[in-house]
């Protein structure tokens, strides 16, 4: 017989068993996702939390308590899975901004000591601002840019991915690329 469970699964509602029915056969969902779906089952029709456990190929019952309780606070957004470890997210979406905001301004000559941008000299910039980034590294820097469809040219010029700067016999032309965002994925 084992102890009483401290913090036993609620009753699921229609909507969530049929979800979590639904999850538990799928073929394409994250195989850690159907495994949640397939022991919040297990323990919803009645079965131990170490037979549930058994019945997905795991071994632990404490993990099975774990997202029980989980599922109880949170519901369905138990069953995706969560930071797994590894350094936190130092830089955020205001920092990103931050990043993009330096980069957006055009260098001054005297203040940045050039003309156009390099990741060095945007990270001293970001580096001595008042509002800056102190710790901000270069790979950092071109992340960001990269992740705002900016990429690096060989003329030391950063274009956004698709467009680029013709020269006609007519002047300076602009060409985009239509497919360039099918390409970047």
């Amino acid at each position: 017989m084992s102890r009483r469970k401290k913090d036993p699964l609620r009753a699921l509602t229609d909507a969530e068993r049929s979800y979590l029915e639904q999850l538990s056969r799928a073929q394409s969902a994250p195989l850690s996702q159907v495994i949640r779906a397939k022991l919040l089952l297990a323990v919803a029709d009645g079965q131990s939390y170490l037979a549930a456990a058994q019945s997905v190929g795991r071994r632990s019952n404490d993990a099975v308590s774990h997202l029980v309780s989980r599922f109880n606070q949170g519901g369905l957004a138990a069953l995706t899975p969560r930071h797994g470890g590894g350094p936190a997210v130092v830089y955020g979406p205001a920092e990103r901004a931050r990043i993009l905001q330096e980069f957006q301004r055009a260098p001054d000559r005297a203040g940045d000591g050039t003309a156009t941008w390099s990741l060095t000299t945007l990270q001293r910039a970001l580096r001595t601002a008042p509002d800056g980034l102190p710790t901000v590294s270069t790979f950092t820097i071109l992340a960001v840019l990269h992740d705002a469809g900016l990429s690096w040219q060989h003329n030391r010029a950063w274009c956004e991915t698709g467009q680029v700067v013709r020269r006609r016999k007519a002047g300076v032309a602009q060409v985009t690329d239509p497919d360039a965002g099918a390409k970047k994925r």
